[in-house]
């Protein structure tokens, strides 16, 4: 197989990476399988997902872990990870590295929101100084066992406005951040504003949330302005609701899946998808059966003997 470069690798490359949305390990498969070189391990579609509720900080540490650990299990292109605000002070983002790390992820993006947090593109949001947020980085440095990335993001925009957002992206950039995410930009010139302030000198991340603050711009003009890395976290989510929302009325109203038949797959369809037949032949590997049947085989050409 083909090595699959790093995060730092891709990011140090040509060119921006395209990061889609995961909060499952089908959502992610689905996306390795799409042909994408990293994926984007989202908070608020796990919150979407394991809860239907909204990202306003109600999901905890050992949820996201182990939602980390199920893609990881699956997939293998690097995962760019939410950490929300670290789950607390600087010993907590401290937890949050090494368990995110041990869990799989390649970088793990953290924020300088109070808490409970809520999403970027939320109103309400309040910030910690920035002193805090630069302990809490360097904590976050610190406590990492491996080449795991760190993602300084900033709300401060909604908060402070963009010129303090500017300074506080400085701040965390000297305090050792690996790629800065300046959240919500509210225009073009935002988004040429930041590129031209740090995008020769640290991977600059954009967030595109359909409905939010920040216009939506493709990947080329986003690499245009110098920015390295684009997550659509949310548009994973937004896809599938009306699609299922759809499958149900139908359902509801037909009684039968018949007449969306043509939009589904069906059992060997997803199996195929998944892996079954793949699995099911390397477990035919171990079973009972085939352990006897070559041990038969070695007995008949005399190769099962002592040593």
């Amino acid at each position: 197989m083909t090595a699959i470069p790093s995060l730092s690798q891709q990011l140090a490359g040509p060119g921006i990476v395209l990061a889609p949305g995961v909060y499952d390990a089908l959502t992610g498969l689905l996306v390795e399988q799409a042909g994408f070189s990293c994926a984007y391990v989202t908070g608020a579609g796990i919150a979407y997902s394991r809860m239907g509720r909204p990202d306003i900080g109600l999901m905890g540490l050992r949820e996201i872990a182990d939602t980390i650990t199920m893609i990881r299990e699956r997939v293998a292109i690097p995962l760019v990870v939410d950490g929300d605000n670290g789950h607390g002070n600087a010993l907590s983002v401290q937890r949050t590295v090494r368990e995110y790390e041990r869990a799989g992820a390649d970088a793990i993006q953290l924020e300088d929101q109070v808490m409970p947090k809520r999403c970027g593109h939320l109103k309400g949001k309040a910030l910690v100084p920035v002193d805090e947020m630069v302990g809490k980085l360097k904590a976050a440095l610190d406590a990492r066992r491996k080449d795991t990335l760190i993602v300084a993001r900033t709300d401060a925009i909604a908060v402070e406005g963009f010129e303090p957002a500017l300074e506080r992206a400085e701040r965390y950039l000297e305090a050792g951040a690996d790629v800065l995410f300046v959240e919500a930009p509210e225009s073009d010139a935002q988004l040429a504003g930041i590129a031209r302030r740090f995008a020769d000198r640290v991977p600059l991340l954009a967030n595109m949330v359909e409905g939010g603050a920040t216009p939506i711009r493709s990947t080329e003009q986003l690499a245009e302005l110098g920015f390295k890395l684009v997550i659509f976290p949310g548009g994973t989510a937004r896809a599938v609701v009306p699609a299922l929302q759809a499958y149900f009325a139908s359902l509801k109203q037909h009684g039968t899946t018949d007449p969306w038949r043509d939009r589904m797959l069906d059992l060997t369809g997803l199996n195929a998808v998944i892996g079954t037949p793949e699995m099911l032949a390397t477990g035919a590997r171990y079973d009972a059966e085939t352990i006897r049947s070559t041990r038969k085989d070695r007995k008949g050409t005399g190769t099962d003997g002592d040593d």
